[in-house]
Protein backbone atom coordinates (compact mmCIF):
# COMPACT_ATOMS: atom_id res chain seq x y z
CA UNK A 1 0.00 0.00 0.00
CA UNK A 2 1.43 3.51 -1.59
CA UNK A 3 1.06 6.78 0.82
CA UNK A 4 0.06 8.76 -2.26
CA UNK A 5 -2.51 10.38 -1.63
CA UNK A 6 -5.83 10.53 -3.72
CA UNK A 7 -7.65 13.09 -4.74
CA UNK A 8 -11.11 13.16 -6.74
CA UNK A 9 -11.91 14.48 -10.22
CA UNK A 10 -14.36 16.00 -11.03
CA UNK A 11 -16.71 17.67 -13.83
CA UNK A 12 -17.61 21.14 -13.95
CA UNK A 13 -20.68 20.58 -11.63
CA UNK A 14 -18.78 19.09 -9.41
CA UNK A 15 -19.71 15.44 -9.76
CA UNK A 16 -17.17 12.38 -8.91
CA UNK A 17 -15.60 11.26 -12.26
CA UNK A 18 -12.69 9.46 -11.15
CA UNK A 19 -9.71 10.08 -8.78
CA UNK A 20 -5.87 10.99 -9.37
CA UNK A 21 -2.94 10.86 -7.23
CA UNK A 22 -1.66 14.49 -6.00
CA UNK A 23 1.16 14.51 -7.96
CA UNK A 24 -0.69 14.26 -11.06
CA UNK A 25 -3.53 17.01 -10.40
CA UNK A 26 -0.21 19.54 -9.57
CA UNK A 27 1.91 18.43 -12.86
CA UNK A 28 0.56 20.60 -15.27
CA UNK A 29 -2.62 18.25 -16.18
CA UNK A 30 -5.21 20.44 -15.21
CA UNK A 31 -6.94 17.55 -14.06
CA UNK A 32 -10.11 19.34 -12.08
CA UNK A 33 -10.38 18.46 -8.17
CA UNK A 34 -12.00 19.67 -5.57
CA UNK A 35 -10.74 22.43 -2.67
CA UNK A 36 -12.01 23.89 0.52
CA UNK A 37 -11.26 26.93 1.77
CA UNK A 38 -12.39 28.87 4.97
CA UNK A 39 -12.42 32.46 6.05
CA UNK A 40 -12.64 33.25 9.78
CA UNK A 41 -13.53 36.56 11.09
CA UNK A 42 -13.80 37.33 14.97
CA UNK A 43 -16.52 39.38 16.54
CA UNK A 44 -14.76 42.60 15.87
CA UNK A 45 -14.48 42.02 12.38
CA UNK A 46 -11.03 41.35 11.88
CA UNK A 47 -10.21 38.47 9.25
CA UNK A 48 -7.66 35.14 10.52
CA UNK A 49 -5.15 34.52 7.57
CA UNK A 50 -2.07 32.37 7.93
CA UNK A 51 1.38 32.49 6.90
CA UNK A 52 2.39 29.86 4.74
CA UNK A 53 5.71 27.97 5.37
CA UNK A 54 9.35 28.67 4.28
CA UNK A 55 8.90 24.84 3.06
CA UNK A 56 6.08 25.01 1.05
CA UNK A 57 6.50 24.53 -2.84
CA UNK A 58 3.46 26.67 -3.69
CA UNK A 59 3.84 30.44 -2.51
CA UNK A 60 6.42 30.15 0.86
CA UNK A 61 5.80 32.71 2.99
CA UNK A 62 3.02 34.69 2.11
CA UNK A 63 -0.24 35.10 4.02
CA UNK A 64 -3.14 33.01 2.78
CA UNK A 65 -6.81 32.16 3.42
CA UNK A 66 -7.56 30.78 7.13
CA UNK A 67 -7.62 27.18 5.83
CA UNK A 68 -7.01 25.88 2.36
CA UNK A 69 -6.83 22.18 1.91
CA UNK A 70 -7.79 19.10 -0.53
CA UNK A 71 -10.28 16.74 -0.67
CA UNK A 72 -9.63 13.35 -0.13
CA UNK A 73 -11.24 10.80 -2.22
CA UNK A 74 -14.34 9.38 -1.08
CA UNK A 75 -14.28 12.80 1.33
CA UNK A 76 -17.69 15.21 1.47
CA UNK A 77 -16.82 18.30 0.92
CA UNK A 78 -17.93 19.32 4.63
CA UNK A 79 -15.65 16.19 6.19
CA UNK A 80 -12.48 17.77 3.83
CA UNK A 81 -13.12 21.44 5.28
CA UNK A 82 -13.73 20.10 9.00
CA UNK A 83 -10.59 17.92 8.64
CA UNK A 84 -8.27 20.54 7.23
CA UNK A 85 -9.63 22.93 9.74
CA UNK A 86 -8.30 20.50 12.76
CA UNK A 87 -5.16 19.79 11.25
CA UNK A 88 -4.49 23.36 10.63
CA UNK A 89 -5.65 25.35 13.01
CA UNK A 90 -6.75 22.87 15.88
CA UNK A 91 -10.42 23.78 15.86
CA UNK A 92 -12.97 21.68 16.37
CA UNK A 93 -15.87 23.24 17.03
CA UNK A 94 -17.63 26.01 14.12
CA UNK A 95 -20.17 26.47 11.79
CA UNK A 96 -19.55 27.13 8.64
CA UNK A 97 -21.39 29.35 5.95
CA UNK A 98 -21.22 28.72 2.10
CA UNK A 99 -19.75 31.28 0.37
CA UNK A 100 -18.80 30.56 -3.43
CA UNK A 101 -17.92 27.59 -5.24
CA UNK A 102 -15.72 28.61 -8.65
CA UNK A 103 -12.67 27.02 -10.40
CA UNK A 104 -9.23 28.64 -9.90
CA UNK A 105 -6.58 27.76 -12.08
CA UNK A 106 -2.51 28.44 -12.53
CA UNK A 107 -0.20 26.94 -14.84
CA UNK A 108 -0.02 23.82 -12.28
CA UNK A 109 -3.38 22.96 -11.32
CA UNK A 110 -7.40 23.63 -11.91
CA UNK A 111 -9.62 23.62 -8.98
CA UNK A 112 -12.78 23.91 -7.68
CA UNK A 113 -12.76 25.88 -4.83
CA UNK A 114 -15.71 25.75 -2.23
CA UNK A 115 -15.11 28.56 0.19
CA UNK A 116 -16.72 28.92 3.78
CA UNK A 117 -16.41 31.71 6.11
CA UNK A 118 -17.19 31.03 10.25
CA UNK A 119 -16.99 33.52 13.28
CA UNK A 120 -14.64 32.00 15.85
CA UNK A 121 -12.87 33.95 18.95
CA UNK A 122 -11.25 30.41 20.51
CA UNK A 123 -8.03 29.16 20.79
CA UNK A 124 -5.89 28.36 17.30
CA UNK A 125 -3.10 26.26 17.63
CA UNK A 126 -1.75 26.57 14.71
CA UNK A 127 0.14 23.40 12.68
CA UNK A 128 3.69 24.60 12.34
CA UNK A 129 4.70 21.93 9.08
CA UNK A 130 2.06 23.47 7.13
CA UNK A 131 2.04 27.39 8.82
CA UNK A 132 4.94 29.92 10.00
CA UNK A 133 2.08 32.32 11.82
CA UNK A 134 -1.19 33.77 11.52
CA UNK A 135 -2.88 36.34 13.18
CA UNK A 136 -6.66 38.44 13.10
CA UNK A 137 -6.12 41.07 10.29
CA UNK A 138 -8.32 44.10 10.23
CA UNK A 139 -9.98 44.77 6.89
CA UNK A 140 -8.70 47.95 6.10
CA UNK A 141 -5.28 46.58 6.93
CA UNK A 142 -6.26 44.08 4.11
CA UNK A 143 -7.08 46.53 1.75
CA UNK A 144 -4.07 48.33 2.43
CA UNK A 145 -1.42 46.12 1.98
CA UNK A 146 -3.25 44.37 -1.11
CA UNK A 147 -1.22 44.24 -4.39
CA UNK A 148 2.19 44.17 -2.27
CA UNK A 149 2.82 40.91 -2.95
CA UNK A 150 2.45 39.67 1.03
CA UNK A 151 -0.55 37.68 -0.03
CA UNK A 152 -1.07 34.87 -2.29
CA UNK A 153 -2.58 35.79 -5.76
CA UNK A 154 -5.12 33.16 -4.80
CA UNK A 155 -6.21 35.00 -1.57
CA UNK A 156 -5.92 38.50 -3.27
CA UNK A 157 -8.40 37.18 -5.97
CA UNK A 158 -11.06 35.24 -3.60
CA UNK A 159 -11.01 38.03 -0.91
CA UNK A 160 -12.05 40.64 -3.75
CA UNK A 161 -14.78 38.55 -4.86
CA UNK A 162 -16.26 37.35 -1.34
CA UNK A 163 -15.56 41.05 0.77
CA UNK A 164 -19.26 42.04 0.12
CA UNK A 165 -20.29 38.76 1.54
CA UNK A 166 -18.22 38.66 4.16
CA UNK A 167 -19.54 41.81 5.10
CA UNK A 168 -22.91 40.67 5.16
CA UNK A 169 -21.95 38.21 7.18
CA UNK A 170 -20.24 40.14 9.41
CA UNK A 171 -23.43 42.47 10.07
CA UNK A 172 -25.69 39.46 11.14
CA UNK A 173 -22.76 38.68 13.84
CA UNK A 174 -22.70 41.93 15.06
CA UNK A 175 -26.59 42.19 15.25
CA UNK A 176 -27.01 39.07 17.34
Amino acid sequence: MSNEEWFPLIDEQGKVIGKATRRECHNGSKLLHPVVHLHILNPDGELYLQKRSMSKDIQPGKWDTAVGGHVDYGESIEEALTREVREELGITRFTPHPLITYIFESAREREMVNAFCTCYDGPITIDPVEIDDGRYWPLDEIHRTLGQGIFTPNFEQEFRRIEPQLLQFLGEIQKR
